[in-house]
């Protein structure tokens, strides 16, 4: 597949960029799972952090390949018509993963339920049921990420240097701009813990200046919210 004669350097960082993200969610599905099982287990587990941690990662997931969908894969296709099969295939891959977060969604959704709040026995036996629901799900998830984590890794890392550098500069920014505001301790404590994800310094160069002035402070409210989480290291 001949390169594109516009190509140019923004498509290896856009997959700098990519490789970053994917290690986020990777890292972010398992987080969610661990708890999820520590919770089915009995174990020590903050349900309020689970709900709001929960619900980042589907929204953050949820975001990354509707982005894929509406504005990168249709300047795939028409640069690369030979993509469209698999990139049809990978479209294919985020509905199902669509449809399990919504699975997961309902479940969190028990476990923040107003009963909860009640009187101790109750509370534990609503929780209990509802995790119970929540980790198979939490587990297919993961599962069907990593899976399509890995068959997109490679048709992207060949494609990526080929696009025209205006192209990956106007994709990159309306994702950016459609990206969820909150909860960044999640991002940065996700992309360095246990040690800084592949393409760290492409996707740090996309935050704003006073986000990375909170660096710090933004990874000891993470790692407080992996304690509250159960875990421990």
């Amino acid at each position: 597949m001949a390169a594109s004669p516009q190509a140019g350097a923004e498509g290896s960082t856009m997959y700098d960029e990519l490789l970053a993200v994917h290690m986020i969610m990777r890292r972010g599905t398992a987080l969610v799972t661990a708890s999820f099982a520590r919770l089915t287990a009995g174990e020590a587990v903050d349900v309020r952090t689970l709900v709001r941690t929960s619900r980042w990662l589907i929204e953050f997931v949820h975001h990354h390949h509707a982005s894929e969908d509406e504005l990168l894969w249709p300047v795939l296709r028409g640069l690369f018509p030979s993509t469209t099969a698999v990139l049809d295939s990978l479209t294919a891959e985020h509905e199902a993963l669509d449809t399990e977060l919504h699975t997961l969604a309902r479940a969190v959704d028990g476990i923040a339920d107003p009963d909860v709040t009640g009187e101790r026995a109750k509370t534990l036996a609503v929780v209990g049921r509802a995790a119970l629901a929540g980790l198979p799900s939490a587990q297919k998830v993961q599962d069907l990420l990593a899976t399509h984590l890995d068959r997109e890794e490679p048709v992207l890392r060949d494609l990526f240097p080929q696009v025209p550098d205006a192209d990956i500069v106007r994709v990159r920014k309306a994702i950016v701009h459609g990206a969820p505001r909150h909860s960044p301790y999640l991002v940065f404590g996700l992309m360095e813990d246990p040690v800084r994800v592949p393409g760290y310094e492409a996707m740090a160069a996309n935050f704003p200046a006073p986000l990375s002035r909170l660096r710090p402070l933004l990874l000891t409210r993470y790692r407080t919210t992996k304690k509250s989480l159960g875990a421990t290291r």
